[in-house]
């Protein structure tokens, strides 16, 4: 059922909530590499069938050696500037909250929150965040991109789930209480 399809954010960060350094570095990310290790991610690709991104951590992504590829989804980068779509890609300028609201209203598999701060904070804003899935990295950086921005409207959560992995990554898995 279409009204089923959940929004998650699936997302790593400091243990004082920055998701990059102050120039916007994602270097603390290796504190916790572990081969055969991907804490989630591939399991959380197989019950994705679309993805949404900022320019911004495209670019980033991108800019590390990572190919974003995946095949198979929709991968929606949010974007001020039109560019034509590339395969799967699509350069969205658009409102988000409608992207959002679109993809929700459709049949599919859920939808994949990939940063960065900007959309999380407005798509929270709006409350249409279904399922947040952190990651904090045993870390303080003491300055940087700061994953939740102030003025978020209040939204009591459920704990579905805490785990501990042997690098000191604790990933914390909740749901939205209230719809």
């Amino acid at each position: 059922m279409a009204d089923d399809r959940k929004l998650i954010l699936f997302i790593a960060m400091s243990l004082d909530g920055f998701i990059a350094d102050s120039n916007e570095n994602l270097d603390f990310l290796k504190l916790v590499e572990q081969e055969g290790q991907d804490y989630g991610y591939s399991d959380l690709l197989n019950k994705v069938d679309a993805i949404i991104i900022g320019r911004k951590t495209y670019e980033k992504v991108l800019s590390m050696g990572v190919e974003y590829s995946h095949d198979e989804k929709e991968i929606y980068i949010i974007t001020h500037t039109k560019r034509p779509a590339s395969g799967n890609i699509e350069f969205y300028t658009g409102e988000l909250t409608d992207l959002v609201s679109n993809l929700k209203g459709r049949q599919g598999k859920n939808i994949f929150c990939d940063g960065g701060a900007e959309i999380v904070n407005e798509l929270l804003k709006n409350k249409l965040i279904d399922e947040l899935i952190i990651s904090v990295i045993p870390i303080l950086l003491g300055d940087g991109v700061k994953l939740f921005k102030p003025g978020q409207p209040k939204q009591p959560l459920e704990l579905l789930s805490a785990k501990q992995f042997d690098k000191g990554l604790v990933q914390l898995h909740y749901i939205r209480a209230e719809k």
